[in-house]
């Protein structure tokens, strides 16, 4: 009979924005109850770090406030396109930028805010010997001792020799920190984030994405088993890796269609109807050796898949499942179900049926009833596998199948099997964005393109790597490979031909292919993109710096093309990177049109009013070029009344 606690309200709000703020504490009554990390919480807001010798449960180690502050700093960077490097670049919807992959984050944040439903990757796994972002997180061993509270007062050292393995955990847990941060960001409210990793940091992982994410939001950990033990170790060979799965929000997720198809049922129905085939009709023949395929495939087929061993009398698989009511009696049906041969009346469950009377009366004219020999058996719901061709997605994944990158030298690449299953469990919808930033041999992008083939789906996908140098002497780089990006990118190259000679077409531009009985487009191209410095002169960005000279002086930088000011234009204004792109000339100036004329921009010099009221009569919502483009002051005078006149609500920028 109380009004609500709003206090209780307003810390499950602020939980909801930031599940890192959420913590647990003792109350005054002793009992455990949430509340907000308010040092937490002031750190979120603040550019400066909070310290508080205040004891509660949370999960830390040195410098992560460092690590909060660098998810949230801005940066000035930007990404130029790298037509030559790419594949069918204006009309590819799909990304390949190089770079650190936490500058990339950032500036893919505000352009693709919630709107990736799947985000993939496999990060560093911190052996010893993969690389690790450095983030500017060095530190001297003293200096570490003393952030680690290795030291007492007096300066004396409280561990000893605990260096190497603290630096090794703290250096990557503050590497994947940041990015876990803004890759939240970017997930759509029903998509989910799959994250491989194995051993070595799996529990510090899990405990960075409950912070992150929120305990409510995880999905539970798939196990891959490799089926292939590590060599000899001093304790259990491990021959398996977690796939740690947390969704954006699980209010949102609850209505997600979260699955994998029964990899064997079409071989199953296949199976089924060759047999009756073979003996002209459904015959005891038909299945008995249907149940010695079952038996004998048992070790290759799910539980779910295995299930499906009955054959009714319409050449239907299916399988037979209690129909008796979990709940209250008084809720279902006690009405017998009356035997179709004998017209008497079957067993009715102790709590009675989970169906009401018309449903049970539905599931009879449907044929989906199997009755027993007499009315002595008590009936039995008939689940038809072709109505039932997705199953749950099981904690446990069994491959033991390598992946050769498709020839190219790449030290254990993810083998695409192990990619589709994963990818294919949760985007099954148009124009689904899957973002795999630690993207390596390109794995991610073969296994889209080839789920995309499968059923006609376009799913895009963004892949980020930096471009980690091979090492010399390294196969790599005897095949002539100077860095990490060179081999994805010809992955996905040689998984585009791949997939189009499996067409049996011999022109290599033809991206027609049949799905089902209709051809379709099929996008199997990639935009480059690169992460470089902004193309704005650094006196752009500190006007306090300018002079009576750098005033007059061009305020972009040498080398930079028009294409590369429209890519920066296009991530300032929110625009997709992989927006269709249109070039036109307008009284021998180039214009870009961007998103059938969303956007239009000129970076041409000497830009005449002819220039200026063509653009401005197509009313794009933005419009933007160079300060130094306008050809007279009486031009740039009559910029504004000529917007005014034609498209007044068009927003005008200039670099």
């Amino acid at each position: 009979m109380h009004t609500p606690d709003i206090t209780e309200s307003n810390i499950l709000k602020i939980g909801e924005l930031f599940p890192n703020c959420l913590t647990e504490r003792i109350s005054i009554d002793g009992k455990v109850e949430s509340a907000i990390d308010f040092d937490m919480l002031r750190q979120e807001l603040s550019k400066d770090i909070v310290e508080s010798p205040t004891e509660r449960y949370q999960f830390t180690w040195p410098e992560k406030r460092k690590a909060i502050r660098l998810a949230n700093a801005p940066t000035n960077m930007t990404l130029r396109p790298c037509r030559e490097e790419s594949v069918d670049f204006d009309n590819t919807e799909n990304l390949y930028i190089e770079g650190d992959n936490l500058e990339v984050l950032k500036l893919l944040r505000e352009n693709y805010l919630g709107k990736v439903k799947m985000i993939y990757i496999d990060p560093p796994y911190n052996t010893g010997k993969d690389f690790v972002y450095a983030d500017d997180y060095s530190q001297s061993a003293s200096e570490y001792a003393d952030n680690s509270g290795q030291r007492d007062e007096l300066g004396n050292r409280l561990v000893l020799n605990a260096e190497s393995n603290g630096r090794f955990h703290t250096d990557w847990l503050n590497m994947i920190y940041p990015r876990l941060r803004i890759a939240k960001d970017l997930l759509s409210d029903s998509g989910a984030i799959f994250i491989h990793i194995d051993e070595h940091e799996v529990y510090s992982l899990q405990m960075i994405c409950k912070e992150i994410f929120g305990s409510n939001n995880e999905l539970g950990t798939i196990i891959w088993d490799k089926r292939n033990p590590k060599g000899v170790v001093a304790g259990v060979a491990y021959q398996h890796e977690s796939v740690l799965v947390f969704c954006k929000n699980i209010v949102s997720f609850a209505g997600v269609e979260f699955s994998k198809k029964k990899e064997h049922a079409d071989e199953m129905l296949a199976r089924v109807q060759s047999l009756i085939r073979k003996y002209g009709g459904v015959t005891d023949q038909v299945r008995n050796e249907y149940k010695d395929y079952i038996k004998k495939n048992k070790n290759e087929f799910s539980g779910g898949e295995v299930a499906y061993s009955l054959i009714d009398d319409a050449g239907r698989i299916y399988q037979p499942v209690s129909m008796a009511a979990p709940d209250k009696p008084e809720t279902r049906s006690h009405r017998p179900l009356i035997h179709p041969k004998t017209g008497k009346p079957c067993p009715v469950p102790d709590k009675g049926w989970r169906f009401t009377d018309s449903k049970m009366d539905e599931l009879v004219r449907a044929d989906k009833i199997e009755f027993g020999p007499t009315e002595q058996t008590q009936p039995r719901q008939k689940y038809y596998l072709r109505e039932n061709m997705n199953e749950a997605v099981a904690s446990l994944l069994y491959y033991g199948g390598s992946d050769d990158a498709l020839g190219l030298p790449f030290d254990n690449p993810k083998p695409v099997y192990v990619a589709k299953k994963i990818i294919g469990t949760l985007s099954k919808n148009q124009d689904d964005i899957i973002l795999d930033f630690f993207s390596g041999s390109a794995t991610t992008a073969h296994a889209v393109m080839l789920l995309n083939k499968e059923d006609g789906l376009r799913r895009k996908f963004i892949l980020v790597q930096l471009p980690e140098e091979t090492a010399p002497k390294s196969p790599a780089s005897k095949a002539g490979f100077s860095n990490i990006c060179e081999i994805g990118k010809e992955r996905i190259r040689r998984a585009r031909k791949q997939i189009i000679l499996e067409q049996r077409s011999s022109d290599i531009d033809n991206t027609l292919f049949a799905i089902g009985e209709k051809y379709q487009f099929l996008d199997v191209g990639f935009r480059v993109l690169k992460l470089d410095s902004s193309n704005m002169e650094d006196v752009y960005y500190r006007p306090e710096e300018s002079t009576e000279k750098t005033l007059f002086e061009d305020n972009i930088k040498p080398g930079r093309t028009s294409e590369d000011l429209l890519f920066q234009v296009m991530l300032e204004c929110n625009l997709p990177l992989s927006a269709k792109i249109e070039t036109e000339k307008i009284s021998g100036k180039e214009v870009f049109s961007v998103n059938d004329g969303y956007l239009i921009a000129c970076f041409d010099e000497k830009v005449n009013e002819d220039v200026i009221k063509e653009v401005a009569k197509r009313q794009p919502y933005y419009f933007v070029m160079r300060d130094s483009s306008l050809a007279t002051d009486n031009v740039a005078d009559n910029f504004e009344q000529i917007f005014q006149a034609y498209s007044k609500d068009t927003i005008r920028r200039v670099l």
